[in-house]
């Protein structure tokens, strides 16, 4: 094995334990048959609505950390990245895992996002009621259409790149030549062969900001983790085949045939009963009960309020499980 190969075996250990269902989910494996649609099973389409608010990334010290949030959250959850695109307004997954996997890294990245904007630009509760959407991808057409939207997203929405030049996606990874990023605000040294560099342990800690990866050395462009570290690139490459076909999805997909598939995207909350679980946990560490028996109104709310911050579920949900009238403490949550 390549030390390149060993390298992002070590970073990407997570997914690594997925890697060996992807053949068969996804039918990789199987010979080109001209116009035969092969099933998938465990790919979804997740995204923020960009109408929630004016703003989620401010500059482009925002874009960088929630490029390493991606490379953080992503160790957390056993999914494989197979796409995304990080708007200013808004942001764009496709994932590959579990439903209840690839929701949990939806939530904790958005979780992770407010956090971040709360501390940095002093925006308390930004994305606690941002509405999340997800999409099932059933056949290797549609996830090969959906990555292509994906990754349009900047060209589409009037920047000035192309979809392979976004440096805030996944786009400049696919069909390059190895330890290539094509976007030129990274490009560094002859014929664009990536500057980096190897940080300590310590050094990586206070750029990720984070204590949980220290034995994980990943390869840095300045600041930013390589989005090769924790997309799976290769995988996309395997699903098209070829460049030409990657070419001919990107220019033929349209929005409309990802935004009408099965009607309405779904809005996302946490199953009830997995919420129900946090709340259990949660009351124990804050009250010392599992039982919402003998919690006034106050408390309730409290439970409540830290639950939205932790888990960004639905406000109504959140009522529900907490044992409060939704209509009555909406404004309050």
């Amino acid at each position: 094995m390549s030390s390149h190969k060993r390298r992002r075996s070590i970073v990407m250990k997570i997914s690594q334990r997925l890697l060996a269902q992807i053949d068969s989910d996804l039918g990789l494996s199987l010979p080109f048959v001209k116009g035969r649609i092969n099933h998938v099973r465990n790919c979804w389409h997740f995204c923020t609505d960009g109408n929630a608010l004016d703003v989620m990334f401010y500059d482009e010290n925002d874009f960088v950390n929630g490029m390493n949030r991606i490379f953080i959250t992503g160790q957390s959850f056993e999914v494989v990245i197979l796409a995304f695109t990080l708007m200013d307004t808004h942001v764009h997954f496709i994932i590959y895992g579990t439903l209840e996997e690839s929701t949990r890294f939806m939530h904790e990245y958005l979780r992770r996002t407010s956090q971040y904007l709360a501390t940095e630009h002093h925006l308390s509760n930004r994305l606690a009621d941002i509405p999340i959407s997800r999409q099932a991808i059933t056949d290797d057409v549609y996830l090969k259409t959906a990555i292509c939207y994906t990754l349009k997203n900047a060209p589409v929405g009037g920047l000035m790149y192309t979809a392979l030049d976004y440096p805030w996606s996944s786009g400049p990874l696919y069909f390059k030549r190895p330890g290539l990023w094509c976007s030129p605000q990274w490009l560094c040294g002859q014929e664009g062969e990536l500057s980096t560099k190897q940080m300590t342990a310590r050094e990586q800690r206070q750029v990720l900001k984070s204590r949980r990866h220290a034995n994980q050395i990943a390869r840095m462009i300045g600041q930013m983790v390589f989005p090769g570290e924790y997309v799976a690139s290769e995988v996309v490459e395997r699903l098209f085949k070829t460049c030409r076909a990657f070419n001919y999805f990107l220019c033929s997909s349209r929005e409309d045939d990802v935004e009408s598939r099965e009607g309405t995207v779904s809005h996302l909350s946490i199953p009830i009963q997995e919420m129900r679980q946090h709340r259990k946990e949660l009351c124990r560490e804050m009250f010392g009960t599992e039982s919402l028996t003998g919690l006034d109104t106050v408390r309730r709310l409290k439970l409540a309020r830290t639950l939205k911050s932790r888990y960004n579920s639905s406000a109504r949900q959140i009522a529900r499980v907490c044992g409060l009238v939704f209509d009555e403490v909406k404004d309050r949550l």
